[in-house]
C-alpha cells in the first residue's frame, strides 16, 4: 500500500466510525441513559486550548505539557521540559484552572506533576420558606492534585500512569478520592501515524462526607456512593500534509465515558513556520449527524489559534481556544506553555 492509498483508507475508516445519519443511524446511542451518574464531573473539563480547540482529540498527539491531562504516556513525545498554565471561562460564570510541569529524568523516562481547580463565587443560601435568600452564603469547589511518570519502552511504544487525588466541596459536603490514568502511545512505522489507548479517571466509588439539615430539620449523614467519570479513549492522528513550511495535523478519537453516551472527535490544525497554528474540531455523539447541532451534547464545534513567541531566556507558546456550548454559551479558554 502506497503512501496516497493509506492515506485513502484512513480517511475512509474516519467516515465510516463517524456513521452520521442523513435518512438513519449507523450506529446507534447506546449510552445516554447513563447521564448523571458519577461524581467529580470537573475531571472532564479539557486541559489547554491546543487540545481542546482540536475538539478534545488529543491523546494521539500529546506531544507538549498538556498530555499531563490527556495522555501520560505523551510527556515522552518531547524533549523539553515544559510549564503549562491554563485558564478556562466556563459556563454560568464558572472559572476552571491548571498548572502542570514534565521534567525529563532523561530521555526516556518524565515525571510531572499538575494541579487542577474549578471554582465559582459564594452563592446565597435559600429556603422553601425564604427563596429570594437567608443572608447566608455557601461554596462549592473542586481541586485534584496528579503526579506522572511516562516512560519509552521502545522507539514505537511509550506507556504513563498519573495518579490524582480529588477533593470536592459543597457547603458542608466533602467528597474525596485517589483516581488513576494509564495511557499508552504507539508509532505504527506508516508514516507519521499513531495511536493512543487511554483509560482515564479510573478509581473507587466515593461517597460524600458531612452532615446536612432538610427543611424539616431533619440531619443527614449518610449519603449514596457514586463512581468517579471514567473514560476509555482510542485516538489516531497522523499528518497527511508535511512540507518545508507547512503540516497539517489531523486526529480522530472514540470515547467511552461511563456515565454517558459515546461520542466521537475529529481534530485539524494547520501550522505555519513552526510559530503559527490554526485549529478546529467537532464533537458528535454516537448516533448524530456529523453537520449541524448536535442534540445529545451540550458542546459539538471548536476552534483556536496559537502562536510561539521566542525570548531570550525562554520559548513561550500561546494557545487559545473557543468552545460552542449551544444552549449554554461560549466557553474560552487560553494557555501558556514554557520551555525550560
Amino acid at each position: 500500500m502506497n503512501r496516497i492509498q493509506y492515506r485513502i483508507a484512513c480517511c475512509s475508516l474516519v467516515v465510516l466510525l463517524i456513521g452520521g445519519r442523513a435518512s438513519g443511524q449507523l450506529i446507534p446511542n447506546l449510552g445516554g441513559q447513563r447521564a448523571g451518574i458519577s461524581a467529580f464531573q470537573f475531571l472532564k473539563i479539557g486541559v489547554g486550548a491546543r487540545g481542546v480547540a482540536l475538539g478534545e482529540t488529543f491523546v494521539a498527539i500529546a506531544n507538549d505539557a498538556s498530555a499531563l491531562y490527556w495522555n501520560p504516556a505523551g510527556l515522552v513525545q518531547f524533549n523539553d521540559n515544559q510549564l503549562l498554565i491554563a485558564h478556562a471561562e466556563y459556563v454560568v460564570d464558572i472559572k476552571h484552572e491548571f498548572l502542570g510541569t514534565a521534567y525529563h529524568l532523561s530521555s526516556n523516562d518524565v515525571v510531572g506533576f499538575s494541579v487542577a481547580s474549578l471554582h465559582m463565587n459564594d452563592m446565597p443560601v435559600t429556603k422553601e420558606t425564604q427563596p429570594f435568600g437567608t443572608g447566608e452564603y455557601f461554596s462549592f469547589g473542586d481541586v485534584a492534585v496528579g503526579l506522572t511518570y511516562s516512560k519509552r519502552m521502545t522507539d514505537q511504544f511509550s506507556f504513563g500512569v498519573t495518579f490524582r487525588y480529588v477533593e470536592e466541596t459543597l457547603d458542608v459536603l466533602k467528597m474525596r478520592g485517589v483516581v488513576a490514568d494509564l495511557g499508552t502511545f504507539y508509532m505504527t512505522g506508516l508514516g507519521s501515524s499513531r495511536f493512543a489507548v487511554v483509560v482515564t479517571n479510573f478509581g473507587a466509588d466515593v461517597t460524600p462526607s458531612g452532615e446536612v439539615e432538610t427543611y424539616n430539620e431533619q440531619k443527614l449523614s449518610s449519603f449514596q456512593s457514586f463512581s468517579p467519570p471514567t473514560q476509555f479513549k482510542i485516538g489516531f492522528a497522523m499528518e497527511p500534509m508535511e512540507m518545508e513550511h507547512q503540516r497539517i495535523t489531523t486526529s480522530i478519537e472514540l470515547n467511552h465515558p461511563n456515565d454517558n453516551a459515546e461520542n466521537v472527535h475529529l481534530g485539524i490544525e494547520y501550522q505555519w513556520e513552526k510559530w503559527l497554528w490554526l485549529r478546529g474540531g467537532i464533537k458528535r455523539t454516537i448516533g448524530e449527524r456529523l453537520l449541524g447541532r448536535d442534540n445529545s451534547s451540550s458542546s459539538d464545534v471548536t476552534a483556536g489559534f496559537g502562536v510561539a513567541i521566542p525570548t531570550a531566556f525562554t520559548d513561550i507558546k500561546l494557545d487559545y481556544a473557543y468552545a460552542n456550548f449551544n444552549a449554554l454559551g461560549s466557553v474560552h479558554r487560553i494557555s501558556l506553555g514554557f520551555s525550560y
